[in-house]
């Protein structure tokens, strides 16, 4: 099994009850486990920003899959929740980004690892470092380092709106 990282968001319909449902599937499919949940967090949205705000959260899933079939299955549970991708940044019934994959490097038009700006964002570090254990991805990403880049974003505020325990009750 190969531990990965993946970064949940939804800001229309019922976010929170696609989120869980997300979770629920990524679980449920062959060859996965959720191994961490984050707690679920309130952030504004980033790009197009005439949009409600997002519910987000982190997950660790140690996954049999390897980065391109763990690709397929998360645009698949995209679409069963109803995605449709009209504006980039803009709103979704769920998105779901694979920020690592081990020790993955890639850098292709289908998939980047790690994930091109999950260092720019609050929205990912802050339910990330939640989930995070150093040493499961690429040389050179660490708990410490990944905490000096979220010192750098204060700008991007992140509230906690329902702790890791709660959420994974509902899973």
């Amino acid at each position: 099994m190969t531990r990965a990282y993946l970064s949940l968001g939804a800001n229309i319909g019922d976010p929170e009850a696609q989120l869980v449902e997300a979770l629920r599937r990524l679980d449920a499919s062959p060859g996965n486990r959720l191994a961490a949940v984050s707690s679920l967090y309130r952030t504004a949205p980033q790009g197009f920003t005439d949009q409600p705000d997002f519910l987000n959260c982190a997950v660790a899933l140690d996954t049999a899959l390897d980065p391109y079939a763990l690709l397929a299955l998360t645009q698949s549970v995209e679409a069963a929740l109803g995605r449709v991708r009209t504006i980039r940044w803009g709103p979704r019934t769920i998105d779901i980004d694979i920020l690592l994959h081990g020790e993955a490097r890639l850098s292709d038009p289908r998939l980047t690892l790690p994930h091109p700006r999950m260092l720019e964002r609050a929205f990912v570090l802050v339910p990330l470092l939640e989930v995070w254990q150093d040493g499961d991805g690429p040389a050179g990403i660490s708990r410490a380092g990944l905490e000096a880049r979220l010192g750098q974003l204060a700008s991007q505020p992140v509230e906690r709106v329902l702790d890791r325990a709660s959420l994974l009750k509902r899973v």
